[in-house]
């Protein structure tokens, strides 16, 4: 008997280490990375899963965002209105960094700026087939980031884009737009330590290119990026190795107001700049309730 118990031990703790995950408040394990759910997925509801709750694990406090065209020549920055328009979001003072004021109720995650001192990178060779997997993902991160000015950075968030038809597959058989296992949207998380540096995060941004990642009536293919871009930055901010902020349920902050009933957590600016910049709302512990 007493050989019993010690085999299936020794297997419930194998089993652990090859999972590599962060335990939540049930003592379940949670994986490498976070993937965003599809509209048509099930999702939470605002406060559904009570508050966020801080697990201690490491938030970014002066939070920089590189952007990785895989796909894309240099000339996109100007010429390409999808490409363009993503930039700006980012850097524009009245882009994204308009709406991350509610993060500093968690441990003080925020951004002066979420444009570094790094250039986004372009790669004019797509990725050499339609399926792009984790592991590449990854790979395209270290290679892009080591060739920078300063290397690969603990506070930047390397957020990789790949063109219409292609795809993500996040390594367990769920895809984004285009593959055959729709699951996601987009997703964040750090390295795997193989890969890529376990203290380096990213995010994959696949090409909104099917209905059940599209926003609102009328938004344009970068206003549903926007979206994406907006959620998987705020999240690697509050959650940066999946070991800090999220509910008992594992969700994440943006996770709660992603997408709402008839997209109700959805909305769009136009701003002075003369861009109209797409959002969702993020839940905040202090209003107990999705907010702008």
């Amino acid at each position: 008997m007493k050989k019993t118990i010690v085999l299936a031990l020794a297997s419930v703790f194998a089993a652990t280490l090859a999972f590599a995950g962060n335990p939540n408040d049930n003592g379940e394990l949670r994986p490498r990375v976070h993937k965003m759910a599809h509209k048509d997925a099930a999702r939470a509801a605002p406060g559904g899963s009570g508050q966020l709750v801080d697990h201690g694990g490491q938030v970014l406090t002066n939070a920089k965002v590189v952007f990785i065209f895989w796909g894309w020549a240099s000339s996109a920055a100007t010429s390409d209105a999808y490409v363009n328009n993503l930039i700006a979001f980012r850097d524009s003072q009245y882009g994204m960094i308009t709406h991350i004021g509610m993060l500093s109720q968690y441990r003080s995650t925020g951004s002066t700026g979420f444009k570094g001192t790094q250039p986004d990178v372009f790669i004019s060779t797509p990725p050499s087939a339609s399926r792009v997997t984790d592991a590449q993902v990854q790979q395209r991160v270290a290679s892009s980031c080591a060739a920078l000015s300063g290397g690969c950075k603990t506070d930047t968030i390397y957020e990789v884009f790949i063109p219409q038809n292609y795809y993500s597959d996040d390594g367990t058989g769920a895809t984004s737009c285009g593959g055959t296992n729709l699951q996601y949207c987009a997703y964040h998380g750090n390295g795997d330590g193989a890969n890529l540096s376990s203290s380096i995060k990213y995010s994959i941004q696949p090409y909104p290119s099917c209905s059940s990642c599209a926003g609102l009536s009328g938004w344009t293919n970068y206003q549903n990026q926007e979206h994406f871009v907006v959620h998987e930055t705020r999240e690697a901010m509050t959650d940066a190795q999946l070991s800090a902020w999220w509910d008992r349920a594992g969700y994440e902050a943006d996770d709660k107001c992603a997408w709402g009933t008839n997209l109700a957590f959805l909305f769009a600016e136009s701003k002075p700049d003369g861009r109209t910049y797409a959002y969702q709302q993020e839940y905040s512990n202090s209003a107990r309730a999705c907010v702008k």
